[in-house]
């Protein structure tokens, strides 16, 4: 399994992706790693990380050129031809690896994977498909920022597509997919909601997927839904205040623990299970998240990503690439289209 690496896409770059990556590659002997950026800079960071040789199965393809924040995200993958992203998803296009990882701009990054990778045959937009932590285990968010405006048949298409990923990757035979709203009755949300339930619902009663109304994100946070459909608007915000809050909450339990001896002999005796608690709130544990829709898996790691984040967003790639997803939309691209 071959999987392509922006080296010189997030805010750590090129050092700590240039570890995570390495880190992968030795970890797993049935990965072989292409890191694409400046060479001079991605060498001299692999340095840094002991490796003045790269290890066999990791090589470098340069570029120049780097999509910077300030950059349209629209065209700059157009403009700087050159760019890690633009190389490295020309790489995956050309069947040059299986799978491609960028903690770079979200927006060139889809705009570069629509336009270069292309979409599968049938889908209207590629979606962000986070797995998040709830009290259940784990959930499905799609969508979470890629399509801010959603008709019906983007929804649609998203729990068709979440409902997938759930099945593939998560191992879950019959995932519960839910809307997300602001109440559980048909009623409930603006038209747009209505009629994405009305939607749903007939694909449900159909057998194509297994609908259960809608959610509000109080419920899906409590393990009510595998799969949470939303618009790139309402699931980013969602996003947001969920990654927000647990790091609220990890301040305030180590503040509480630090407060007296009694507070820190506690946190000794807890110190396990709050680690375990911290690990199920860090997103760096997964990775990345996938554009859901395109013909071969890219992976959007997080802007600030360090070393274990890339790692594990590389493993996550590497089992996007070997789970026959892509396979899986495109067999069954006639179930998410719309009634005429």
């Amino acid at each position: 399994m071959k999987i392509i690496v922006d080296a010189m896409g997030g805010d750590n770059a090129p050092g700590e992706i240039v570890r995570g990556a390495l880190n992968a590659a030795k970890n797993r002997q049935d990965l072989e790693i292409v890191l694409v950026g400046r060479e001079a800079e991605v060498r001299s960071a692999a340095a840094d990380c002991g490796c003045a040789q790269l290890p066999e199965r990791v090589s470098v393809v340069n570029a120049t050129e780097v999509i910077e924040i300030h950059d349209d995200p629209a065209t700059a993958f157009k403009v700087k031809k050159d760019s890690s992203i633009t190389v490295g998803l020309n790489l995956l296009k050309a069947g040059e690896g299986d799978a491609f990882v960028s903690a770079g701009s979200t927006g060139a990054l889809l705009a570069a994977g629509t336009l270069l990778v292309k979409r599968v045959r049938g889908i209207r937009r590629a979606a962000m498909a986070p797995v998040i932590p709830t009290a259940a285990g784990n959930a499905v968010l799609i969508d979470c920022g890629a399509n801010a405006e959603c008709p019906v048949e983007y929804l649609v298409q998203f729990a068709f597509l979440g409902s997938y990923y759930a099945r593939r990757m998560l191992g879950m035979e019959r995932p519960r997919v839910a809307l997300l709203n602001i109440g559980a009755e048909d009623t409930k949300g603006d038209q747009l909601r209505r009629d994405a339930y009305a939607a749903l619902k007939a694909a449900g009663e159909a057998g194509h997927i297994n609908f259960t109304g809608n959610i509000e994100a109080k419920e899906a946070m409590l393990g009510g839904c595998d799969v949470i459909v939303a618009d790139g608007f309402s699931g980013n915000i969602m996003l947001k205040t969920m990654e927000g809050t647990a790091s609220f909450l990890s301040r305030e339990i180590k503040k509480m623990f630090l407060k007296n001896l009694g507070t820190k002999l506690a946190a000794v005796l807890v110190k396990g299970g709050l680690r375990d608690f911290k690990d199920r709130l860090n997103p760096d544990a997964i990775g990345g998240t996938p554009f859901l829709g395109l013909t071969k898996p890219v992976i959007k790691a997080h802007g600030s990503s360090g070393a274990r984040a890339m790692e594990n967003a590389v493993y996550q790639a590497a089992a996007v690439a070997a789970s026959g997803l892509a396979e899986d939309i495109a067999a069954n691209i006639d179930q998410m289209r719309l009634p005429q």
